[in-house]
């Protein structure tokens, strides 16, 4: 499970066995976890996070887009 970036609390990160859905991120802190798709950035499912959170979070994941989808393709790709 590559991390990607660490922002904060936050861990990004995705799992190496992924290969067959489109790119997305996972971001944890603690025992909370969120998914989101970058091809257009939006949550694809979250535990525990506040509305409040997700929307930094997703703030996050906007502004470092490019960097989980070279991370993302590099991997899979491998």
């Amino acid at each position: 499970m590559p991390t990607v970036l660490k922002i904060g609390p936050y861990r990004f990160f995705f799992y190496s066995n992924e290969r067959g859905e489109p790119p997305h991120i996972h971001v944890q802190r603690e025992r909370f976890l969120a998914k989101f798709w970058l091809n257009t950035v939006t949550l694809a499912g979250s535990r525990r996070f506040s509305s409040h959170e997700l929307r930094t979070i997703q703030k996050y994941v906007d502004e470092n887009r490019e960097i989980f989808l070279e991370a993302w393709n590099e991997h899979i790709d491998s």
